[in-house]
């Protein structure tokens, strides 16, 4: 009976790695953009049930699109010096279980949604479509990160209409800058495998970029910022907001001093910084409606 309990404690350890539960930096990078949506939709604080079910689908969700990434990348994991130890590129977790685990968590997940409208549900179906795809996506296209970014960013349509029945034109603008808020750091992240990615065949914009992956980075912040601008004046949002957008710039500036030398170290860390600029830009618009 000792040996059963610790064979399966150590089972539910590989699935948690596997599911990312030891790094919640994905988590919170799902998070902000669907927070922004529930604040904006709601104009302030949300209905408590669609938060709670927001809050729990973007942990389940996100566990789930990293059980099917390690799942669909699991031939070439190994030759990638970041990522050869996961558990199923060692074969500690088979694929069978991985499936099965990917399939649980959708369940999980759609239990939840199920909870919400009519319009929330059919929505959620897009959603899944996006997120299975999305690993496949390294092996055809150099703008993978833009295929995350939609992902990411269908909880913002989802959210404005559990919150309010609708989908308005603003859940569309704030949906497109999470796709690209997703490319900025989803490239930055690319940058730390570029030279082993290219050594196997995948695709990411930070190869596609290549030499003017520093200045396209640049200008999508810049666009973004823009967008957030935009966004605000849509929704009349007031001074912390634009507070919140003018801080984040200046995130985005450190942001681009880090990964001027392209070391895998630093572009990691700019990646990283992401989840603060997403905090903060969500601090301002709690703080708008205090």
């Amino acid at each position: 009976m000792w040996v059963d309990r610790v064979d399966w404690r150590h089972r539910a350890g590989l699935y948690a790695r596997l599911a990312r539960l030891d790094r919640p930096i994905g988590n919170f990078l799902l998070l902000w953009p669907t927070l922004w949506a529930l604040w904006l939709a709601a104009d302030g604080l949300p209905h408590l049930d669609v938060l709670i079910v927001f809050i729990l689908g973007v942990l389940v969700m996100r566990a789930a699109g990293c059980v099917i990434n390690d799942y669909a990348d699991r031939d070439f994991d190994r030759h990638v010096k970041r990522t050869r130890e996961r558990p199923l590129t060692t074969g500690a977790v088979s694929e069978r279980e991985a499936l099965l685990l990917f399939a649980a968590l959708c369940l999980t997940a759609f239990g939840l949604v199920l909870l919400m409208n009519r319009l929330t549900v059919l929505l959620s179906f897009v959603g899944v479509v996006i997120a299975a795809t999305y690993p496949f996506m390294k092996r055809y296209t150099h703008l993978p990160q833009i295929h995350l970014g939609a992902a990411f960013g269908w909880a913002v349509p989802m959210a404005f209409a559990a919150q309010t029945g609708a989908v308005p034109s603003i859940a569309w603008w704030v949906f497109g800058a999470t796709v690209i808020w997703a490319t900025i750091y989803d490239t930055q992240y690319a940058m730390v495998d570029r030279d082993d990615d290219v050594k196997i065949g995948i695709r990411s914009t930070a190869i596609l970029f290549g030499q003017y992956d520093r200045l396209i980075i640049g200008i999508l912040q810049l666009i973004l910022t823009g967008l957030l601008l935009w966004i605000g004046l849509q929704a009349e949002l007031g001074v912390w907001w634009y507070v919140g957008v003018v801080v984040g710039a200046g995130f985005f500036v450190w942001q681009q001093k880090l990964i001027w030398h392209r070391e895998r170290a630093d572009c990691f860390r700019a990646f990283l910084n992401n989840n603060v600029y997403g905090g903060v830009i969500f601090l301002g618009l709690v703080l708008q409606f205090i």
